[in-house]
């Protein structure tokens, strides 16, 4: 029998499992866990107005005795044992990606922020004149069905009718989200302006910009600006005047995600060396200082996506999400405690980490002892998913390593690297660190939430341009030698 869960003030009811973590399910609605559900942020919230769910000794003294005698419960924490009605914190004034206070000088009317990611959409409408988050939509982005990656996405725009057929699916599902916005909480009205970002081919995709450049080395777009719209050239039906801006990108693949994500984290005015890093097929990294920032992007493949993964699939129901070593034994979290069915990008990244730990893997990344690595009776690690790790993983430290010793600095000398996106958010920092993904202590490293999106909504109310310096990682002499070098297991 299953268990029912409602949601305020949404008014949303689902059945699940008995016992299913909400971790594995709340995301969709809303709540994020920037700290990979460890936690350590308190930031996945919710209240418990109906049922009951006792918080561990743990979990008491992360949110205080006030927090719980009010009701309010760690969704990381919980699992649904009998029917709940939940109100979930983040609704209160900032929905999904963040609940970040900002300053910012109100003006009038509604605004729309849009985050065009590869695998998912995200969009908020603001009151201008507080900042406050009135609604919030997020779907799969459309264009999936031509290819999961951006390269794929690439080829098939490059088909007849296949830029125009991309370019239709994305106006129409943004379309569709933002009117879905304005019906429930502002009907009859519409949006000032609206901000979109997202990286250079979604920029390419949805401005009906050529993306021949993007397709053969060097990689260079020829068009990447800021574009301007009028809703009805976008197929929109808006009532009133409405600016929409699609924000121009950085250089080559790093796009104006990554623009969002440095106005997003204050980085361009930080007098301390910080840096941004939002892991994907193409890796973007940006180091700098208020004085000189450097970004680049690097193919670093979709191993981290679930793609080229011989058990690989995205961070759905059945998906291994965590590995880790108990007593010397793996276990394993499945997403949705149903049977393992495949592996997601923050499971596979634990897997090699615990597979070194156990010596299944050796340093120079071939597998010992077997075949494969058995996580579970259905789900292995391969020899050919380990390449491919190897890949992901040395193309970002490689890039990573390069911007710093054209800033003259080194790994060191990084007093905070964000991590961008659902991947950053979810990705243990210490499997991260001993696979050399990421070479930074773990102090030093912070999940930052969807930075895209915080940037687009701070673009509604100022400028959101940078001064950043684009460095083609391909022409780079010493690139190569640093991949290599990189490649090994620390």
């Amino acid at each position: 029998m299953k268990v029912r869960i409602r949601l305020e003030p949404l008014g949303r009811i689902f059945e699940i499992e008995p016992g299913t973590p909400l971790r594995d399910v709340l995301f969709g609605f809303g709540v994020e866990f920037p700290c990979g559900g460890r936690g350590r942020c308190r930031r996945c919230r919710v209240r418990l107005l109906e049922g009951a769910s006792l918080p561990s000794d743990e979990e008491a003294s992360i949110l205080g005795a006030s927090d719980v005698a009010e009701g309010w419960r760690l969704a990381c924490r919980m699992a649904a044992s009998e029917d709940l009605t939940l109100e979930i914190a983040q609704w209160e004034t900032s929905i999904l990606s963040d609940d970040s206070k900002f300053e910012f000088t109100p003006r009038e009317g509604l605004g729309v922020a849009v985050d065009v990611g590869t695998t998912t959409l995200v969009a908020q409408l603001v009151d201008l004149q507080t900042a406050n988050v009135l609604a919030v939509r997020t779907a799969l982005n459309p264009q999936a069905a031509h290819g999961s990656d951006v390269m794929s996405r690439v080829q098939f725009a490059l088909a007849p009718a296949g830029r125009a057929e991309l370019r239709d699916l994305i106006r129409t599902e943004v379309g569709r989200m933002m009117a879905e916005m304005l019906e429930e909480a502002t009907p009859g009205q519409a949006p000032a302006l609206v901000r979109v970002v997202g990286n250079t081919v979604m920029h390419h995709l949805f401005c009906d910009v050529d993306v021949t450049p993007l397709a053969a080395v060097p990689f260079e777009p020829r068009d990447d600006g800021p574009r301007h719209f009028q809703p009805a050239e976008l197929g929109w039906s808006l009532p009133g005047a409405t600016g929409v801006q699609f924000l121009g990108c950085l250089g080559g693949f790093v796009g104006s995600d990554i623009l969002a994500g440095i106005v997003a984290t204050k980085l361009a005015e930080s007098d301390a060396l910080v840096g941004l890093i939002d892991l994907g097929t193409n890796g973007e990294i940006v180091f700098g200082t208020r004085d000189r920032i450097l970004c680049a992007s690097t193919a670093a493949g979709p191993a981290f996506e679930g793609g080229r993964i011989s058990c690989g699939m995205r961070a759905a129901t059945g998906a291994i999400s965590e590995v880790s070593l108990n007593g010397g034994e793996l276990s394993c979290h499945v997403i949705g405690q149903a049977e393992a069915r495949g592996i997601c990008g923050s499971g596979l990244v634990d897997a090699v980490a615990c597979g070194l730990d156990l010596g299944r893997i050796l340093q120079g990344g071939k597998l010992a002892g077997g075949r494969v690595f058995e996580l579970t009776p259905s789900v292995s690690v391969s020899q050919a998913d380990i390449r491919e790790v190897q890949l992901a993983k040395g193309a970002i430290a490689a890039g990573a390593r390069i911007l710093l010793r054209r800033l003259g600095a080194e790994l060191g000398d990084v007093r905070r690297l964000y991590l961008a996106g659902a991947f950053g958010n979810y990705i243990n920092r210490e499997s991260a660190r001993r696979i050399g993904l990421i070479e930074f202590p773990p102090d030093v490293v912070e999940p930052a939430g969807n930075t895209a999106l915080l940037g687009a909504k701070l673009a509604l109310f100022g400028d959101a341009s940078v001064r950043v310096e684009h460095v083609p990682l391909a022409a780079d002499a010493e690139f190569q030698d640093t991949f290599v070098e990189s490649m090994v297991f620390a």
